[in-house]
């Protein structure tokens, strides 16, 4: 299969050195190769798995920072690999897929898929939105000595700490993914405005991203759901017909 953008013969490896690490999940030796040329090329240390079960035990073990996970794997499949992972790593995944099916991409993003691209694809576009996804700030320091944070924002029983990047209802943690924590935050700059579907695309994903913004409601949906909201209520997320999301008011 004729991938663009192919810079050659550049077989990706396994290393020890220190800094980012990608797990490429693809039985397709000659596009994981591609891809993993790419990826280390950016800076990543790479390993590269064609077998499902594998790639949740490595994931488990080496901790990576992104995955790029095919759908279509033999035996243990890419929505099954990506169910397990996400039991233990919030790892970026970004699932490949050869239907373009929009329910396999929603299967895939419901068990936790950030991102996914299509087969064929360009490799370069692939490095270019998984660049964007590391650019997205990560947690901090939340200050201490009792003083109020101003990255700390209280709406009824629900608290959102984008410095700490944390999100509590009535005290409890929920656990969010990178994307879903990320869609909230931009909704949580300012409550009372309201965020269409194309700005949280480029707050989330970056201004050159291209893709279906229906990818939005999708996290929108699963936000929701673990916060315990109604879409019909919108305690804490709130729909605009035809425009976009804003916060709710927190009753």
């Amino acid at each position: 299969m004729p991938f663009a953008d192919d810079p050659g013969d550049r077989r990706p490896r396994r290393t020890d050195s220190p800094g980012l690490r990608a797990l490429v999940v693809d039985d397709e030796e000659p596009l994981a190769d591609l891809v993993g040329s790419y990826l280390e090329r950016d800076g990543f240390v790479v390993t590269i798995t064609g077998d499902g079960q594998d790639a949740v035990d490595l994931a488990r073990r080496i901790a990576p920072d992104v995955i790029v996970l095919d759908l279509g794997l033999p035996g243990l499949d890419g929505i099954e690999v990506c169910r397990q992972v996400r039991t233990h790593s919030d790892a970026y995944i970004v699932m490949l897929t050869a239907r373009t099916d929009e329910v396999d991409t929603l299967i895939g993003l419901s068990v936790g898929a950030d991102d996914y691209m299509t087969k064929p694809f360009s490799p370069r576009e692939l490095s270019a939105r998984i660049q964007a996804m590391m650019r997205r700030p990560r947690g901090g320091p939340t200050g201490g000595g009792g003083k109020a944070s101003p990255h700390v924002r209280s709406i009824g029983q629900l608290t959102i700490d984008t410095a700490g990047r944390e999100v509590t209802v009535g005290g409890t943690t929920v656990s969010l993914t990178r994307t879903e924590f990320d869609i909230f935050a931009a909704l949580a700059r300012d409550p009372g405005i309201v965020v269409t579907r194309a700005q949280l695309m480029a707050a989330v994903w970056g201004p050159n991203w291209v893709g279906d913004d229906h990818l939005v409601d999708v996290h929108i949906g699963h936000l929701r759901r673990k916060l315990g909201d109604d879409a019909a209520v919108g305690r804490y997320v709130r729909t605009v017909r035809g425009v976009g999301y804003r916060m709710g008011p927190g009753q």
